[in-house]
């Protein structure tokens, strides 16, 4: 199992960046396929940028391809998203999640561990 803990939110302007940070615990975390995504108010929670379990590859959601960044560092158990020129559509509630699944993985079905969420405002 591995736990997971989202930090980095907050309120921002429109146009400005913000960094998330996702910490695991729990043995393995290298193994993972680790993935971010959103829920905004009255929305369905939707994929953001997934990376594989060396950090090499990565893939991203149309809506964010650019302007956010997905890294991950297996010797401290994290994984990052930065998140740059903002828009207020990227208001959302965002969660960190672990999945067994090898490669890159936008499903959300395949994802077993969920961090709590950090919210996002951007104002415009």
């Amino acid at each position: 199992q591995v736990q997971l803990v989202e930090s980095g939110g907050g309120l921002v302007q429109a146009g400005g960046s913000r960094r998330l940070s996702c910490a695991a615990s729990g043995r393995a975390f290298s193994s993972y396929t680790m993935g971010w995504f959103r829920q905004a108010p009255g929305k369905e929670r939707e994929f953001v940028a997934t990376i594989n379990r060396s950090g090499i590859n990565t893939y991203y959601a149309d809506s964010v391809k650019g302007r956010f960044t997905i890294s991950r560092d297996n010797a401290k158990n994290t994984v990052n998203l930065q998140l740059n020129s903002l828009k207020p559509e990227d208001t959302a509630i965002y969660y960190c999640a672990a999945s067994r699944t090898p490669g890159v993985v936008t499903a959300r079905n395949q994802y077993a561990y969920w961090g709590q969420g950090t919210q996002v405002t951007v104002s415009s």
